[in-house]
C-alpha cells in the first residue's frame, strides 16, 4: 500500500488530476470533507455540551446521548476518512481522483445526513436514519470502483472496514429505533476504525518517519513492514472481535492484553522519539500509541475494572480522534503547497485533543470530578478543532499554492 498523501522525496506531496473548473472546494476529496468534518467536530459537539448544560433537545426522539454517540462515530468521523480516502485511492490505483460535480454530489449526501439527524423528528426517526445511512455504501461503492478498475487487489482490505462501517451505523439506528441499544453497533464502529489505523496507519507513520529521518541525515530507521506487523495486526483484530461480542469476558481480556504489548512493540520499532522536533510527525506517533493504550482499557474492562464509556473514549477521542486531526492537517498542508512542518497554531491544536483524549476517560474514572472533567474534554476538543478550522480553512477553500509561492 503507498503512502497517504503521496510524497515527493522533497518532501512535498504530490499533485494528481486537480480539477481546472468549478469550486476550489471541490477539486479533490480532501477540501469539502475535512471542512466539514473540522466544522461538525465543533458544531456537533457545542450542541452536545449545550444539551447537557441547558437540556436542548438535541436528536429529539432519537435520544440526545444516542445523537452524541451516532455524530461522533457516524458523522464526523465518516467525514475525515472519505476525504482521505478520496485522496488516498487515487495514490493508490493511478487513476484520476473523483472531483467536480461526482464529488459534490457525495458531499452533499453527507450534509443531508447530519441535517437529517439534528431534528429526525421532522422527518420522522426512521426516514432520518434511512437518509443518514445512505453516505457509507454510497463512499464504499465509489472506492471499490476505483481500486478494482485500478486492479489494486491488496487495498481492498480498506474496503472491509467501510462495508463494517457502514454495517455499524445500521445496526446503530436499527437498536435505538427498537429501544434496545447494547453498545453492538458501538464498539464494532470504533473496532472498524480502530483496524483501519493499524493496517493504515502502520504503513505511514513509519514511512513518513523514514522519509523525515533520511532527510535530517540519520542512518538509523524504522523497521519495515513485515511479519511481525501482520502478526500485530492479526493479534488485534482477534482482540476487537471478542470485545464487539463479548466486551467483559477473561478471555477478551488475554486477547485484548496480548494486543496491546504487541502495538506497543511495534510502536517502539518506529523511532518516534527522534521525530520530537516535527510536531506533525511526532503527533502520528502520539495518535497510533492510543491503540496499545486501547487495548489495555478494553483488557482492564473486561475484567471490570473500568467502566465502558472509559474504554470506548480511550479509542475514539484518543486513537481515532488524535489519529485524524493528524492526518487532516498533513494532508491538508501538503496538497495545498504549504510547507510540511507544523505551526504554533497546529501545535495547540494537538496539545488540546491530547487533553481531551486524556480528560474525557477520566471524567468516567472519577464521579466527584465528572461534570468539570467532561466540561473541560468537549472545550480541549472543540479549541482543537477550532484550531484546525481557523488556520487550514482558507487552505481549503483557496487555489493550491505553486512550491515557489509557498517559500
Amino acid at each position: 500500500m503507498n503512502d497517504i498523501p503521496h510524497e515527493s522525496r522533497t518532501g512535498r506531496a504530490v499533485p494528481r488530476g486537480l480539477a481546472q473548473t468549478g469550486p476550489v472546494l471541490f477539486s479533490y476529496g480532501f477540501r469539502p470533507f475535512f471542512l466539514g468534518a473540522g466544522i461538525w467536530a465543533i458544531a456537533a459537539m457545542a450542541l452536545w455540551i449545550a444539551a447537557l448544560v441547558f437540556g436542548w433537545p438535541i436528536g429529539g426522539d432519537y435520544g440526545a446521548p444516542h445523537w452524541h454517540a451516532h455524530e461522533m462515530l457516524f458523522g464526523f468521523a465518516p467525514a475525515v476518512l472519505a476525504g482521505f480516502l478520496m485522496t488516498a485511492v487515487p495514490n493508490w490505483t493511478g487513476r484520476l481522483p473523483v472531483s467536480g460535480p461526482p464529488l459534490m454530489v457525495l458531499f452533499s449526501i453527507w450534509v443531508a445526513g447530519r441535517i437529517a439527524m439534528l431534528s429526525p423528528d421532522l422527518l420522522g426517526v426512521p426516514l432520518a436514519a434511512a437518509i443518514d445511512a445512505l453516505f457509507l455504501p454510497a463512499l464504499l461503492f465509489i472506492n471499490a470502483r476505483e481500486i478494482i478498475a485500478g486492479r489494486k487487489w491488496r487495498d481492498l482490505k480498506v474496503l472491509g472496514g467501510l462495508a463494517a462501517l457502514a454495517l455499524a451505523n445500521i445496526f446503530f439506528h436499527r437498536m435505538v429505533i427498537i429501544g434496545v441499544h447494547n453498545g453492538f453497533a458501538d464498539r464494532l464502529a470504533v473496532s472498524a476504525y480502530v483496524m483501519l489505523i493499524m493496517i493504515i496507519g502502520g504503513r505511514i507513520v513509519p514511512s513518513f518517519t523514514r522519509n523525515w529521518l533520511n532527510k535530517a541525515g540519520r542512518t538509523v530507521f524504522p523497521v519495515p513492514f513485515n511479519r511481525f506487523d501482520s502478526v500485530a495486526i492479526t493479534f488485534g483484530g482477534v482482540a476487537l472481535a471478542a470485545w464487539i461480542f463479548e466486551p467483559v469476558h477473561p478471555l477478551t481480556a488475554v486477547a485484548a492484553a496480548l494486543a496491546a504489548g504487541l502495538h506497543v512493540a511495534r510502536l517502539s520499532r518506529w523511532r518516534g522519539w527522534e521525530t520530537w522536533a516535527e510536531k506533525l510527525l511526532v503527533i502520528l506517533h502520539i495518535g497510533y500509541a492510543f491503540v496499545p493504550l486501547g487495548f489495555l482499557g478494553i483488557a482492564l474492562g473486561a475484567t471490570g475494572l473500568i467502566g465502558d464509556f472509559s474504554v470506548l473514549h480511550i479509542l475514539t477521542v484518543g486513537a481515532i480522534g488524535v489519529m485524524m486531526l493528524a492526518v487532516i492537517t498533513r494532508v491538508t498542508r501538503g496538497h495545498t503547497g504549504r510547507q510540511l512542518s507544523a505551526s504554533t497554531t497546529t501545535a495547540l491544536s494537538y496539545l488540546s485533543l491530547i487533553l481531551a483524549a486524556i480528560l474525557r476517560p477520566l471524567a468516567d474514572l472519577l464521579p466527584d470530578f465528572y461534570e468539570p472533567m467532561l466540561a473541560a474534554a468537549g472545550i480541549a476538543w472543540i479549541a482543537a478543532f477550532g484550531l484546525f478550522v481557523l488556520e487550514h480553512g482558507p487552505m481549503l477553500l483557496t487555489v493550491r499554492r505553486t512550491p515557489l509561492a509557498s517559500r
